[in-house]
């Protein structure tokens, strides 16, 4: 396998160890590597550069997003080797898996009609709080064709190119939103059967379980007002479950309860309903525990999807520019003589 047509672009901020880890391992399978820092005060940025990793620090005076630090990653990784022609993206709290990189580089090569590749991203430590446990369940999607990738993916530079790389104005959801340009343009995204990536989310609190899943409703939200009106409606069915059990049918409920003598409090039984039909969709697959918990999160996550849908609009008719919403706490759990 020819691995000097391959780079790698590392983003994350005060990831401390998780960042450790995730450059451990790569640094030894591939050369080209550029980490993207975004005010980092924990010595990630000293111990990248310690390890001989490219480092690139964002200009905080301009609106940092995700999207923005990949683009300005793959721009110095390009600049660095121009004969790259794949380009691995991986979020600094994730560790590369050790077959991965040859598997999925393997993959691209073999079908010319892909653009990206994605494989299995799973929490690794599940067990501590049932907020890992939820992205673990989340990030079990099917194997085959699909219409979008996660923030971990292997893409042929050529395509991302193509369609000008992820919009850096995007908060949330930029991956979905790059995909569909992709697949527009005749791409296709594949996820196939193989270990990606493991993810140190450190979720404990309900608050930061709330503030991410919020910050998927916001996605939503701005992935179907940018592509909502093309033929695949793309993020429209999800938004408008999230309005009708995040907000309307909770207002009608309250709202008519004096018109109705209380009777139109039955309409909260819908929710029950809810999460018995998620609860029977993932029975499948999990045991009884987990499968109920996801259910009962996936009917509370529409109320604080909900939220995030309102910020996106209300920053659109304020003409405001959306901030970043997140979940993490600070880490600095590296040692700054690195």
């Amino acid at each position: 396998m020819v691995m000097n047509q391959l780079g790698l672009v590392i983003i994350g901020r005060n990831e401390g160890d998780r960042l450790k880890a995730c450059l451990l391992s790569v640094v030894e399978q591939i050369e080209s590597i550029v980490y993207v820092d975004s005010g980092s005060v924990d010595g990630s940025v000293v111990m990248a550069r310690s390890l001989g990793v490219e480092v690139v620090e964002l200009d905080l005076s301009i609106p940092f997003t995700a999207a923005r630090a990949r683009n300005e990653g793959f721009a110095r990784l390009i600049n660095m080797n121009r004969n790259i022609e794949f380009v691995q993206f991986v979020d600094g709290d994730c560790e590369v898996s050790s077959q991965w990189l040859e598997t999925a580089l393997f993959e691209l090569k073999a079908k010319p009609e892909v653009a990206v590749i994605c494989g299995r991203r799973r929490e690794r430590f599940p067990q501590r709080s049932v907020y890992n446990l939820l992205c673990d369940i989340e990030w079990n999607t099917p194997i085959g064709e699909t219409k979008a990738c996660g923030g971990d993916a292997m893409m042929r530079v050529a395509a991302f190119e193509q369609v000008g790389g992820f919009d850096p104005t995007l908060i949330a959801g930029e991956e979905p939103e790059l995909c569909v340009r992709m697949r527009r343009r005749g791409w296709k995204i594949l996820r196939i059967k193989a270990e990606m990536t493991l993810h140190d989310a450190q979720m404990t609190k309900f608050s930061q379980w709330w503030n991410r899943t919020m910050r998927a409703g916001h996605a939503y939200a701005e992935g179907a007002w940018l592509h909502g009106k093309s033929p695949e409606r793309h993020w429209v069915k999800e938004s408008k479950s999230i309005w009708f059990w995040g907000a309307v049918l909770p207002v009608l409920a309250i709202a008519m309860i004096w018109l109705t003598k209380g009777w139109s409090l039955m309409l909260l039984l819908g929710y029950p309903v809810l999460i018995y039909r998620i609860y029977s969709h993932k029975k499948q697959e999990l045991n009884f525990k987990d499968a109920l918990s996801y259910a009962w999160f996936c009917a509370i996550g529409k109320f604080a999807q909900a939220q995030g849908q309102i910020k996106f609009y209300l920053a659109k008719l304020r003409k405001q520019q959306n901030t970043l919403i997140e979940y993490k706490t600070l880490t600095t759990n590296i040692n700054r003589s690195n």
